[in-house]
């Protein structure tokens, strides 16, 4: 028998550690043999015990090689030249990509076939044999990187009380059955590489910044830490009605946690760009990437229904109490802004999702027109209404603008101090008696 290398053919002299290399790369890619006791050149060295070379290599590949690839390989003892050869025939791998297990899941620990060598696999080889073998969901494909600590996580279970060992990884998905972490485990980990970043402007548009930072570290962890800092910017004002103080936070806790939340939650991972939060004068606007997935309309959204794109991680933070259900975040959203004159928008792309809140104490001053989608339709309804009241009658109270709108009475009377500084009203009297008219009548 002739023995030459090729792309399926490796030649070795004795069963030395670079054996195991060769058959990580076949089993990575179309399969091949290695033959022991044969040189580089062809010529037969042979070898004197064939069974415990063969376990020899069997031992080393079951000890040195991630996941098993013990089941891809077969052993056969051949003569020649009256001398003996163990050829070690690797079949195609069904969970690639292999790997040394004292390398890693890296260029130095996965080996694939290229001419008649075995070379390190590039980055891009590597994710796309995961993705090959794993499928397309970003959180159940193996992570690259396998050096993942959790002190962030473990800090959060720990405060609900909930064990977080290996036991709970595997059932939450952060680690696969093979012991090798998920993507979903990169996020949750300490060395996540995805952030959220966030921008405070001056004004209503972005020509001045007043602050930005950047937040990394666990998806947790960045969840904390974002929501502290809105909050810092969540200023309180206060109004009065009669002798009581009311006062009314820029945005609702509720609605500003439940966007964090989706903008989490829902975005692609695929992408490797940042999360956005831009905090205005008179809004806040939540920007991941991911739109809406195929079938879904915004309008399905505002119904409840839910379709999530990251289904374990959803499962971690339902576990951590973060989120109830599916489906209930958007009507948190909108139920929070039931009695503002502005309400939230939602815009979507193929390839993002926006979330608006509007600044509840925000009023747009006199001749501004309100943004499209944020409640102008409403107001201008109402403005209406009560316009067409004031023509058949001298004055209006706000008690009759309650009627009129279905609104509180605190929301009836912002409806009407924004309406005076918008030049429709004027205000006449004051406490109890306090009416509005029209101007110049």
């Amino acid at each position: 028998m002739e023995f030459r290398e090729t792309e399926t053919v490796e030649l070795k002299s004795v069963a030395q550690e670079g054996v195991v290399k060769e058959l990580v790369a076949f089993v990575n890619c179309n399969g091949g043999t290695v033959y022991i006791g044969v040189a580089d050149d062809g010529t037969v060295l042979g070898v004197e015990d064939p069974d415990a070379c063969a376990l020899q290599v069997s031992n080393a590949a079951r000890d040195s090689v991630k996941p098993d690839i013990t089941m891809f390989l077969h052993y056969e003892t051949l003569e020649c030249d009256g001398k003996f050869v163990v050829a070690v025939m690797a079949q195609r791998g069904t969970n690639r990509p292999y790997y040394l297990a004292k390398k890693g899941l890296r260029p130095e620990g996965v080996f694939v076939r290229q001419g008649y060598s075995s070379v390190p696999a590039t980055d891009a080889a590597i994710r796309k044999m995961i993705k090959e073998t794993d499928g397309d969901r970003f959180e159940d494909t193996r992570s690259v990187d396998q050096a993942l600590s959790f002190r962030a996580a473990e800090k959060e279970f720990e405060l609900r009380k909930i064990a977080f060992g290996q036991p709970q990884m595997l059932t939450l998905r952060l680690m696969s059955r093979d012991g090798l972490f998920t993507n979903l485990g990169l996020l949750l980990s300490d060395q996540c590489p995805f952030s959220l970043k966030v921008a405070v402007f001056e004004g209503k548009d972005q020509s001045v910044f007043k602050d930005r930072r950047e937040f990394t570290g666990s998806l947790l962890e960045q969840l904390n830490d974002v929501y502290d800092y809105i909050d810092l910017q969540n200023r309180t004002r206060a109004t009065f009605e009669k002798l009581l103080r009311i006062d009314t936070r820029d945005y609702p806790e509720v609605a500003v946690r439940e966007a964090l939340l989706n903008s989490l939650v829902h975005r692609d991972y695929g992408y490797s760009a940042s999360t956005l939060i831009s905090i205005y004068d008179d809004r806040i606007e939540f920007v991941s990437l991911g739109g809406l997935l195929p079938g879904l309309e915004l309008e399905d959204l505002m119904m409840g229904v839910s379709v999530c794109r990251n289904p374990n991680l959803a499962n971690v933070f339902y576990r951590l109490q973060l989120i109830e259900a599916y489906g209930t975040g958007m009507k948190k959203i909108m139920g929070a802004y039931a009695d503002a004159l502005r309400k939230p928008t939602i815009e979507a792309t193929s390839n993002a999702f926006k979330i608006v809140l509007p600044n509840r104490n925000c009023v747009p001053q006199s001749g501004e027109k309100a943004k499209e989608g944020e409640g102008s339709e409403a107001l201008s309804q109402n403005e209406k209404a009560i316009l067409k009241r004031l023509k058949e009658s001298e004055a209006i109270t706000r008690k009759e603008v309650q009627e009129i709108s279905g609104f509180s009475q605190a929301q009836a009377g912002r409806l009407l101090r924004a309406m005076a500084e918008k030049g429709l009203v004027v205000s006449c009297g004051g406490g109890r008696s306090t009416r509005y008219e029209m101007p110049n009548r």
